[in-house]
């Protein structure tokens, strides 16, 4: 028996019963992404090669009146030491995401590399406003914002719940001694990873931890009625079929060219990838494929 799995349990619980609850219905529409680890443009930043495919990905999500769900590790607070250079590397990010803040429709998860973000007033001290240089006073960016350990959509008609959270719950040493990886990826890993060593501390690029944590993941899925649960954290992408354990992965926005979401709408789920192609001309242009689904959400429904 797995020795962490009770404590994988009892984590995944506390998320689950705490969680940020919002309503929905058939006419919701919901992107989610999660991992982008979003850094301050220098070598180490693996978002930086995927910022035009996600902010054009993103902007078609707010001009068709979706919700944005990010499933943690949205930001590189391990790498960096303060949210400031991150911002100031990525603002139209930001200023974009702050349309959505601004209609209700921005919904944030912290994970294990951005999980300072626990503490509120960290949020309010970081985020309410930044710095405008051309009108040299500070301005809202996310006044108010709050963050979550998990967010539970649920429908309004059939009562389906489905729990959001980042996943390293499952994730023993990544949950309960992140500053410990914090200190060596910022110490030792960063420089290296410039040089192109990776981190055995993620799960990402570890397979054996990777397989553990998704076996952790499951059993506590199937131990609670099947529960339609979708995380982040491997970089995994997973799309289950009706009938299989509700466990899916949205994947990560530091995909090599590439980035991968859940898009809920029309009452079904779907997992999408947006990444650069070449058209007949050779020019180039960011689309968006379809992976897996749509799926009915009520096919994954069982009787508790």
């Amino acid at each position: 028996m797995d020795i962490y799995i009770m404590s994988s349990a009892t984590r995944f619980n506390r998320a689950y019963k705490e969680a940020k609850v919002i309503p929905f219905s058939n006419s919701d529409k919901f992107i989610i992404f999660s991992d982008c680890h979003r850094g301050d443009n220098s070598f180490a930043d693996d978002f930086a090669n995927n910022r035009n495919i996600y902010f054009h990905a993103l902007k078609h999500y707010y001009a068709e009146g979706f919700q944005y769900c990010e499933l943690g590790d949205g930001d590189e607070l391990w790498e960096n030491l303060s949210f400031e250079p991150i911002f100031e590397a990525h603002k139209n990010v930001y200023l974009l995401m702050k349309l959505f803040h601004d209609q209700s429709k921005l919904h944030l998860i912290w994970g294990n590399h951005d999980m300072v973000y626990r503490n509120p007033d960290f949020v309010t001290k970081q985020l309410s406003t930044y710095f405008d240089q051309k009108l040299g006073e500070d301005v809202d960016l996310f006044c108010g914002i709050q963050y979550h350990e998990g967010i539970v959509l649920k429908h309004t008609e059939t009562q389906q719940e489905l729990f959001l959270t980042h996943g390293h719950q499952a994730d023993w040493w990544n949950y309960t001694f992140w500053k410990c990886s914090r200190f060596l990826v910022r110490i030792l890993w960063k420089p290296l990873n410039v040089m192109g060593i990776a981190d055995p501390t993620s799960p990402a690029k570890n397979y054996k931890e990777l397989i553990r944590i998704e076996r952790r993941t499951k059993k506590w899925i199937a131990d609670n009625q099947n529960l339609i649960t979708i995380v982040g954290h491997t970089h995994r992408p997973r799309f289950p079929e009706p009938g299989d354990i509700a466990f899916f992965n949205d994947g990560s926005c530091v995909h090599p060219r590439s980035i991968t979401g859940i898009e809920i709408e029309n009452g079904e789920i779907s997992l999408i990838k947006w990444l650069i192609a070449t058209k007949e001309d050779g020019t180039l242009q960011i689309v968006r494929i379809l992976l897996e689904g749509p799926q009915k959400l009520i096919d994954y429904k069982t009787e508790g």
